[in-house]
């Protein structure tokens, strides 16, 4: 209902005392009688507020009375005559001041007949339009029932809102794009505002959208989330009550191919049980992987992830990791000792499972703002053909276990990295790694401390140039001889010979350590 409509219902005789045309359109959401002078947090906005003015003792109290309806989005005053025998200069003096649409309610109408009909106009209009609703749901039910696809659907209720409307999932998939795709730094805002906003929908002002939640928001790590382009401030109750629609079907989609991953789910686990028992090599495990879906002729790569100490978080991570295989081909993922591997395609295999560790970690990185305390290890095996998938669960879980020992939230190690001696340190316990530095460098690093010689700096850019006395001058921009003093000095401070390979080592490791 409009005020509009309300002051020109016949036989009120309300007269309007401030307001132009654009204040004659305004919605009225509800009604609310009031005589407190300060009535604010009983309002919500869009409020017809109806007042006998009781509250007013002198001529200023207009001005806070009507401030704290400004202030709380009021639709307009609706100001009793009877009190006063007319709406005082200061009240309409009040309401200019704080454009706060003021209409006079005259002496001989009662304010239970305004409520009255303001509360069966609303009502009215809520009922034919939950009418509309229910109309539409049913028909959008049916025309998925019918075999409608989430994108069609899309389409649909982007063109019935005028937006764009697009699916996407926490790790950057778009279940359906839109007409041109998002860029990569826009997914990351939303996804990051999806996981950390304190209440869903969440508008992004700065790309001018809105994230939904695809079903119950409870876990956001796996979920999916419905984006809406345009600047919802203008949105109609319609636009609005179409996105939760497409949300809900949304919801009813992901959950029917939740049905088939959980077929899936049981050939990958029985596949990953034998894979870890050594029967990769057997014809019944490559019958498991066409059942899944992959090409046992063909490399794969396997990958561990799991939660740092919460192996009953298993299930989450195996969704996480479901979702961000996907980007690089139909993975088999299963559980297996309270992690979740994968099994994804390798159609571009790189040294140690470069392209595979490089996918998942853009995909997963974007978990990071919902990760909430949480720490999440990912190790990820180099290409192997089916007979070696054995080793690569192998690799890939001790590549996992290295992860796990790192700090922060997201770590992701490839078999690159477990083939050097980072995994190595990492292995290490700190206290033992950091005592080992010490003994080794010590006296070079207090000999630094005190004259700030930079033998530590000379040190390593020897070392990186594998022993080079003029390519370490060339890198320090320093004279050679002043390159071989420094290392004698090292080698006096140390007890060890830079010339030998076994002490170049345990000073190598030294500076690693540090």
């Amino acid at each position: 209902m409009l005020l509009r409509d309300l002051v020109a219902r016949h036989g009120l005789g309300l007269r309007l005392l401030h307001g132009d045309d654009a204040a004659l359109d305004r919605p009225l959401r509800w009604v609310y009688t009031t005589d407190l002078i300060d009535p604010g947090r009983y309002l919500s906005g869009g409020e017809l507020v109806v007042s006998g003015l009781v509250w007013r003792r002198e001529p200023s109290d207009s001005d806070r009375f009507v401030a704290t309806l400004a202030r709380s989005g009021t639709a307009a005053l609706a100001a009793g005559a009877a009190v006063f025998h007319g709406v005082p200069d200061d009240v309409v003096e009040a309401c200019r001041r704080h454009d706060v649409p003021l209409v006079e309610v005259p002496e001989d109408v009662s304010f239970a007949t305004i409520t009255e009909l303001v509360i069966t106009e609303l009502t009215a209009a809520r009922g034919a339009r939950l009418a509309h609703t229910v109309g539409r749901q049913r028909r959008l039910l049916s025309a998925v029932a019918e075999g409608l696809g989430l994108d069609e659907l899309a389409t649909q209720v982007s063109q019935a809102t005028g937006t764009v409307c697009r699916v996407i999932s926490t790790t950057g998939r778009e279940i359906v794009p839109g007409p041109q795709p998002l860029r990569s730094d826009v997914i990351d805002r939303l996804v990051s505002t999806f996981l950390r906003a304190d209440q869903l929908p969440a508008t992004l002002r700065r790309d001018r959208c809105t994230v939904f939640p695809v079903g119950p928001a409870a876990e956001r790590l796996s979920s999916w989330l419905v984006v809406v382009e345009g600047d919802p401030a203008g949105w109609d109750a319609d636009t609005v009550d179409l996105v939760n629609e497409l949300a809900a079907i949304a919801a009813l989609d992901r959950a029917r191919r939740g049905e088939g991953v959980r077929v899936a789910r049981a050939i990958a686990d029985e596949a990953v049980t034998m894979i870890a028992a050594g029967a990769a090599n057997v014809p019944e495990t490559s019958v498991r992987l066409r059942h899944a879906g992959l090409d046992p002729t063909e490399p794969l790569v396997v990958v561990v992830a799991g939660f740092v100490g919460q192996p009953e978080r298993a299930e989450i991570a195996y969704a996480v990791l479901v979702d961000a295989a996907a980007h690089l081909g139909p993975p088999m993922v299963g559980v297996h000792d309270g992690t979740a591997v994968a099994l994804l395609p390798d159609d571009d295999p790189g040294p140690g499972g470069e392209r595979a560790g490089s996918v998942l970690r853009r995909a997963l990185e974007r978990l990071v703002p919902g990760l909430a305390g949480e720490r999440l290890a990912v190790g990820v095996s180099r290409s192997s053909r089916t007979e070696a998938l054995t080793g690569a669960l192998h690799e890939a879980r001790h590549a996992h276990d290295v992860a796990a020992l790192r700090s922060g939230a997201l770590q992701i190690v490839t078999d690159a990295e477990t083939a050097s001696h980072i995994a190595l340190l990492a292995a290490v316990p700190d206290d033992v790694r950091r005592a080992f530095a010490v003994r080794v460098l010590g006296p070079v690093l207090d000999h630094d401390a005190r004259t700030g010689a930079g033998l530590r700096v000379t040190l390593e850019a020897f070392l990186a140039c594998s022993g080079s006395w003029t390519r370490t001058a060339e890198r320090l921009h320093l004279h050679v001889n002043t390159v071989r003093y420094r290392i004698s000095r090292v080698e006096e401070l140390t007890g060890r010979d830079l010339g030998a390979l076994p002490d170049r080592v345990d000073v190598f490791l030294a500076l690693r350590s540090l």
